[in-house]
C-alpha cells in the first residue's frame, strides 16, 4: 500500500507563504491524479488543488492565483506553494493520491494563518 507523508505546515501571518510537500512511497507518476485537500474545524474536507498525470491542474476558486501545485517525479513528491495566505486558509491539509479509483491519504499537516 502506498504511503503519503505531508510536511511543511505551520503558523504564519496573513499575507505570508508556506510550501507543503507530500512524499510518496510509490512512484507518483503512476497515480491518475494527486491533489491537496483541506479540512477546517467543523467543516467538510474540500479540494484545494489537483494535478493530473498529464500535468493538467485544477484549483478551488478560493485559492486560484495564490496556490500552485507541482510535482517532482525524481523525488516522488508533490508540493503545494501557498502565497498570500488568509485566515480562511486555516485547516489540516491532506495529500491525496488517486489510482484505479482508490484514494490514498496522508495523515495531514496543520496550517494556521493568523490575522
Amino acid at each position: 500500500q502506498v504511503q503519503l507523508v505531508e510536511s511543511g505546515g505551520g503558523l504564519v501571518q496573513a499575507g505570508g507563504s508556506l510550501r507543503l510537500s507530500c512524499a510518496s512511497s510509490g512512484i507518483i507518476f503512476s497515480f491518475d491524479a494527486m491533489g491537496w485537500y483541506r479540512q477546517a474545524p467543523g467543516k467538510q474536507r474540500e479540494l484545494v488543488a489537483v494535478l493530473g498525470s498529464s500535468g493538467s491542474t485544477n484549483y478551488a476558486d478560493s485559492v486560484k492565483g495564490r496556490f500552485t501545485i507541482s510535482r517532482d517525479n525524481a523525488k516522488n513528491t508533490v508540493a503545494l506553494q501557498m502565497n498570500s495566505l488568509k485566515p480562511d486558509d486555516t485547516g489540516v491539509y491532506y495529500c491525496d493520491g488517486l489510482r484505479y479509483g482508490i484514494h490514498s491519504w496522508g495523515q495531514g499537516t496543520q496550517v494556521t494563518v493568523s490575522s
